[in-house]
């Protein structure tokens, strides 16, 4: 059996909204190619997460994409750096053996 598909708060906000622009909770779900049901509650669950707005939710989405995209850039210069280092010491290794 499939395991359930998880799906980002981005993701959800957006089929929340498609469904609005279409006037249609199945079109929009048919769109997708996900249950209805799942748009249904993800709207009840946007509507009443902590009152907030729509606004207010994807500022919150946004927020976490950047958080998420700091820390992947962060990573990212980890890793260049530690290639970098590796480069230089492979390379004086090289130059030792030439020498030598």
């Amino acid at each position: 059996m499939d395991k359930p598909r998880r799906y980002t708060l981005e993701f959800k906000k957006q089929a929340v909204e498609l469904a609005a622009t279409l006037g249609c909770v199945s079109k929009a779900a048919q769109e997708l190619g996900i249950p209805d049901v799942n748009i249904h509650a993800w709207k009840k669950t946007i509507g009443q997460s902590q009152g907030k707005s729509f606004q207010e939710l994807k500022a919150s989405a946004e927020q976490e994409e950047i958080k998420r995209l700091r820390k992947e850039n962060a990573d990212l210069k980890q890793c260049n750096l530690i290639l970098k280092t590796a480069a230089a010491f492979f390379s004086q290794d090289h130059l030792k053996k030439s020498m030598g």
